[in-house]
Formats: structure tokens, C-alpha cells, sequence
């Protein structure tokens, strides 16, 4: 099934970059924003990481849950969430279940890597509604982060 606006957000666990589960079900209750992005270390996911953490007490006031989603391993996540000083929890897709259930794993992506999550946002309410999506093609770009903060305000 397509997601859309409006359908109830695929319930997922995925481990952290400290090993520690996350549960989408444990977050009912006030907003989550899923950010998944191709791989860490390249400089449009860092540049889309670090102005989503400069950002993170915009979040934290809205009571919104921040978490970023690629299919790097939790050790890789570990030592990038390190370098970078986020705050954001970053969660391992490591199997690219998520990001074939949310609609934003790429078939091919550069120089023939297969399975990488596409550059997304997904806003998902209190009641596990989904209120916001943004699945971009080119990887390059960067979701919007004002429509990203307006469907948590506007709601």
C-alpha cells in the first residue's frame, strides 16, 4: 500500500546508534518526525542532519520526536552521531525494511548501490496519523523544513 496523508504510519522498531530499540507505538501521544536519508558521512545528509539538530529545541518545544533513519549499521550511526555533536536520535534501517514499508528505499542509487533510503520527511501525529510526507527523488535536495515544522503547529 502507497502511504498517504491521512493513513496510519507503519509501526516499526529499530535499534539506535546506541543499540537501544525504538519503538514508533512507544511515541503515540505527541508528534514524530522521520527523517531518512541515503548514507551518513556525505555532505547533503550532513548538511539535512546538522540543520535538523540546530533546530532540535524548535522540536523539543513543539513536544515532536526528531529521529533519523538510514540504512547504515548502528555502529556507523554511533560514530557519525558522535563527530557531528547530534542530538537527534539516529536508527539503523540496517534490513531496509522501514524504508521500503514508508515508500522511500531507492531501486539504484549512485555508482549501482541498490537499497538506499531515499531523502524524506514524514510527520506523524499524536494519534499515529500521518500528517506530512516528502519523498524526494534527488538526493540532493533537502526536505522543506517549514512545512515539516507547520504541519506540527497547524494540526
Amino acid at each position: 500500500m502507497k502511504l498517504s496523508i491521512g493513513n496510519e504510519a507503519p509501526d516499526f522498531t529499530l535499534y539506535d546508534s546506541a543499540k537501544q530499540p525504538f519503538h514508533l507505538h512507544d511515541h503515540r501521544g505527541h508528534y514524530v518526525v522521520l527523517v531518512f536519508f541515503p548514507l551518513a558521512f556525505t555532505g547533503t545528509c550532513t548538511k539535512q542532519l546538522c540543520s535538523m539538530n540546530d533546530d532540535f529545541s524548535v522540536y523539543t518545544d513543539m513536544k515532536a520526536t526528531v529521529v533519523g533513519i538510514s540504512v547504515d549499521s548502528w555502529a556507523t550511526l554511533a560514530k557519525y552521531k558522535e563527530e557531528l555533536k547530534l542530538d537527534i536520535t539516529l536508527l539503523s534501517d540496517f534490513n531496509k525494511e522501514v524504508s521500503a514499508d514508508y515508500g522511500c528505499l531507492y531501486d539504484s542509487f549512485m555508482i549501482g548501490m541498490k537499497g538506499v533510503s531515499k531523502r524524506s520527511a514524514f510527520v506523524i501525529d499524536p494519534a499515529g496519523i500521518l500528517v506530512h510526507q516528502e519523498v524526494l527523488e534527488d538526493a540532493s535536495q533537502l526536505p522543506d523544513a517549514e512545512a515539516i515544522k507547520n504541519s506540527i503547529t497547524t494540526i
